[in-house]
């Protein structure tokens, strides 16, 4: 019998992650030993009018007056550099975005799904490995020195839990018990209290990877056609979000009508910043694609100045492919990379591209046997790309391959998701690594920018 295209464990932990953004009072016990995704309990910290229905989320609450929000996204630094984390949901195969056909098991552990030895374009730092064919958007970015490749990034002792192996990538250690995100940690090292978009999900809810301690973040549904949803219609919906704004200027002495009032502000201050981006004009066309919606929102928003800092965002596709991976993975990747490309000359066109650098990683990759529903399963090393005009250009790590897997029968990493977190803070954020990646002192610092 055929395996299903995503495995329960998946799709139980997608709904356990659910309930932790979107509830926060509370977890179901879905699977036994599962970690609670970071940010976890923020709701007595989030700012959310969820009973008015705005789709908007501001977490990490404040005591600073309200008007100090709109001040602190207005006067926030514009020059800063910007990170983008773009995830690929589901444990993307990393020997299909990077074929080891020049590699002679390759063909016998995958006589189906293999792509032939002229397929998609050689990897000109490893010419035992070509591109797929999809990512040629990807391939064209590496041509011109701007992709960082890590072609088979890990851990030790990984874990094959979609949910666990997610988290310990989001929150920077190998921990069950994080509570914070890599970026959050950082955003509370050197962010503002006052400006909420300097950490941005467009995910809709909170991205572990963003969750904070102590200072403001947003999460959005997206940026173009950026609205905020409405049981009502115009001109009901305007006086409506007038009165939020006005509920917002009420004074009292109660602290829970002060954290109300806290959440109406600030959710209508971000609402009035995005809203004047549902029309704009991009320099350069887009697929039609998800995440191309959402990095052409982005670069507007970056073109006007907007004082952003670390985001998160997913990927087109679902990479949990027990089945048909060869239709599945080659539609998500084609948008994916397509809609990467775009970006990058999106950046160039408006002479951002010196400030922005993506970060494109997924939980693990896949076993490199295939199974007898072709798919694959759950394995170790996956890839993870640095993306850019900063980035360094460089292959980080080799590609270890096919006759000397671990004792799963999974490939083995070359480099670690944690020194790649140090490299990033240090060479492009200028922070060092030390106070937010645990362990720090003793992992290598791979380059991965420019110098």
């Amino acid at each position: 019998m055929n395996q299903t295209r995503c495995c329960s464990n998946y799709t139980r932990s997608q709904l356990l992650r659910e309930a932790a953004a979107q509830a926060g009072s509370g977890l179901p016990q879905i699977e036994s030993g599962m970690p609670d995704p970071a940010g976890t309990g923020l709701t007595r910290r989030r700012f959310l009018a969820g009973a008015s229905g705005l789709a908007l989320a501001i977490y990490g609450a404040s005591k600073l007056p309200i008007s100090l929000f709109e001040e602190g996204i207005a006067n926030a630094a514009q020059s800063d550099r910007v990170i983008v984390s773009i995830f690929l949901d589901g444990g993307a195969d990393a020997m299909s975005l990077l074929a080891p056909t020049g590699h002679p098991r390759y063909y016998d552990l995958r006589p189906n799904l293999a792509i032939g030895p002229d397929a998609g374009t050689a990897f000109t730092e490893d010419p035992s490995l070509r591109w797929h064919p999809a990512a040629a958007g990807l391939s064209q970015l590496h041509s011109e020195g701007k992709v960082t490749v890590l072609p088979a990034i890990g851990y030790d002792s990984p874990n094959q839990s979609h949910f666990t192996s997610r988290h310990f990538w989001e929150v920077g250690e190998l921990d069950t018990n994080g509570t914070t995100g890599w970026m959050g940690r950082y955003l509370d090292l050197v962010g503002s209290e006052t400006n909420p978009l300097q950490g941005l999900s467009l995910t809709g809810t909170l991205s572990p990877a963003l969750a904070t301690a102590n200072n403001p973040v947003a999460a959005v549904d997206g940026i173009t056609d950026y609205s905020l949803w409405s049981w009502v219609d115009e001109p009901i919906s305007d006086e409506m979000f007038r009165s939020f704004k006005r509920m917002g200027q009420f004074t009292s002495d109660s602290p829970a009508l002060k954290q109300s009032r806290r959440a109406i502000s600030s959710t209508n201050s971000v609402r009035e910043t995005l809203e004047s981006f549902d029309e704009f004009t991009s320099p350069v066309e887009y697929p039609d694609a998800q995440l191309g919606m959402q990095l052409s929102g982005l670069a507007a928003l970056l073109g006007a100045g907007m004082p952003l800092h670390c985001v998160s965002v997913d990927a087109d596709g679902s990479y949990d492919t027990h089945s048909d991976q060869a239709t599945e993975f080659e539609s998500g990747i084609k948008a994916t990379c397509d809609s990467v490309l775009a970006f990058q000359r999106d950046l160039e066109a408006r002479g951002l591209q010196d400030r922005v650098l993506i970060e494109m990683w997924s939980e693990f990759g896949r076993r490199p046997e295939e199974n007898g529903s072709a798919g694959t399963d759950h394995g170790a090393a996956g890839t993870a790309f640095i993306i850019g005009s900063k980035a360094s250009g460089q292959m980080v790590g080799e590609f270890p391959g096919l006759t000397n897997l671990d004792e799963d029968d999974n490939l083995r990493h070359t480099s670690d998701f944690r020194s790649m977190y140090c490299s990033l803070l240090e060479q492009w954020l200028g922070q060092d690594a030390g106070p937010i990646i645990p362990g720090a002192a003793k992992l290598v610092r791979p380059q991965l920018v420019r110098v």
